[in-house]
């Protein structure tokens, strides 16, 4: 997804699932970017970069790991490529299944994974215009 993920289009996302009626849960995790002080430096953005579709194929694998391991109903994962304002959500995660405990446990899974191994780079933009590359946490 081009840009940061907007307020309007999670909210879309949620009520298309209103007539899933078999659904008992949702777990959703919003990243944003931080306006986080860097050796003095106030990042303003990061700006996300991928192989397009190396991250696409590795997402994929991922979503299909979870939707074994979880007994899931729906599951949705955007993540921004572009810069992002400090502010700005720039990951969206939302998992439904019949229960929470499988929505909330799979949804913390796909963030973690898609941390440790998404082929997505962030560029760190402070606000005098210098950049570094940031470490994922």
């Amino acid at each position: 997804m081009q840009g940061p993920i907007s307020p309007s289009f999670i909210a879309d996302s949620i009520a298309k699932h209103s007539t899933k009626t078999e659904i008992g849960a949702h777990d959703i995790f919003l990243g944003q970017v931080r306006a986080d002080e860097v050796n003095g430096q106030k990042v303003k953005a990061i700006e996300y970069t991928a192989y397009e579709e190396m991250a696409l194929e590795k997402m994929h694998m991922i979503r299909e790991a979870i939707f074994e391991k979880y007994n899931l109903t729906c599951m949705h994962i955007h993540h921004s490529l572009g810069e992002i304002a400090a502010g700005e959500i720039c990951l969206f995660v939302f998992t439904s299944s019949a229960h929470r405990k499988a929505a909330i446990e799979a949804c913390n899974e796909v963030v973690e994974r898609i941390k440790a191994e998404l082929p997505v780079w962030g560029k760190e933009i402070f606000e005098d215009a210098t950049h570094q590359w940031k470490v994922n946490q």
